[in-house]
């Protein structure tokens, strides 16, 4: 009987994993009216809107969850921006799931690092300023910048860099305040400019 009760334990368990799980193929077609933006297979074309393909699914669910929680809150909770707030507002649970789960099957088109941002950026990404209080980016995103889906950091590799100054710039001012524990707030509010422009230039390179 103990045996059986353990096997139903799993089997149930299996099941609600299983109803988690996003669809690829469902996402697919959810994510038309996400592609004027973010292109058909989350590549966008424009550099201040992200490139959405190959990044982690757990990730992306997060994110839209965040920009409807801020549709409901008025901007209050959540991660506020006005666009995103309003394509998420109509997403279910399992919208946004699929969804993710099709961006995250994507490949990823690399990106460039200027030239004059490789020396610079190379040795801020991966020694940060002790001096200055700002940690290594490589400690959280990995020596390619990829990231690790079960910690919850993003992949940024090949990311526009415009976008990527962009968001860096708002933890720091901060509109953007749902990084893990803060810690992406504190570590811009150390950054200047020229720092923000040269390690979203080398990242943009990583792949």
């Amino acid at each position: 009987m103990k045996n059986i009760s353990v096997l139903v334990c799993l089997f149930i368990g299996f099941n609600i994993n299983a109803a988690e799980q996003g669809n690829a193929e469902n996402g697919k077609a959810r994510s038309i009216t996400c592609s004027a933006c973010h292109g058909v297979d989350g590549n966008s074309a424009i550099p201040m809107n992200p490139k959405l393909a190959g990044q982690h699914e757990q990730y992306l669910v997060k994110q839209l969850t965040e920009f409807k929680l801020a549709s409901k809150t008025g901007g209050k909770d959540g991660r506020n921006n006005a666009i995103m707030n309003g394509m998420s507002a109509v997403l279910s649970e399992q919208d946004i799931r699929d969804i993710a789960a099709y961006y995250s099957s994507q490949e990823a088109v690399p990106g460039e690092t200027t030239q004059d941002a490789v020396e610079q950026g190379n040795r801020l990404y991966i020694g940060g300023d002790l001096e200055r209080g700002i940690t290594a980016c490589i400690a959280c995103h990995g020596p390619k910048g990829n990231g690790t889906s079960l910690s919850g950091f993003p992949d940024i590799s090949g990311q526009h860099s415009v976008y990527i100054a962009a968001q860096l710039k708002s933890f720091r001012s901060g509109g953007r305040a749902n990084s893990l524990n803060g810690m992406m707030a504190d570590i811009a509010k150390r950054m200047t400019d020229e720092d923000i422009e040269v390690i979203s230039s080398y990242v943009s390179g990583l792949h």
